[in-house]
């Protein structure tokens, strides 16, 4: 991966709470395991920002290296690294997610 993708994984990373590589936008995802996380995100009524890896191949492929997990979707909250959609899935089920999301500060709806 080129200094360049590096440097705009982190700064994505770095300036957004909440963020999520993922094929598509949130509002139009472009894999059923992107909307799934989105989904949930968007239940969870959690500002979030949607970065397209599918409009970069140096992004999806960097983004992948970056975070050395295989496939995408990924979500980073605060700056650290969670998981992709079956972490995410696993955590939204069993609680987890919104124990992190408190924990971290990010508004979210607690019900």
């Amino acid at each position: 991966m080129d200094d360049q993708t590096k440097s705009l994984i982190q700064s994505h990373i770095d300036t957004n709470e909440v963020c999520l590589f993922m094929k598509g936008t949130p509002e139009a995802p472009q894999c059923g395991f992107s909307m799934a996380v989105s989904n949930m995100l968007k239940i969870l009524e959690v500002n979030y920002i949607g970065i397209n890896v599918l409009e970069s191949q140096p992004l999806r492929e960097g983004i992948k290296e970056f975070s050395d997990w295989p496939t995408i979707p990924q979500i980073y909250i605060k700056g650290q690294f969670v998981g992709g959609c079956d972490i995410v899935k696993e955590m939204y089920e069993n609680g987890e997610l919104k124990k992190i999301l408190k924990e971290k500060n990010i508004n979210h709806k607690s019900s």
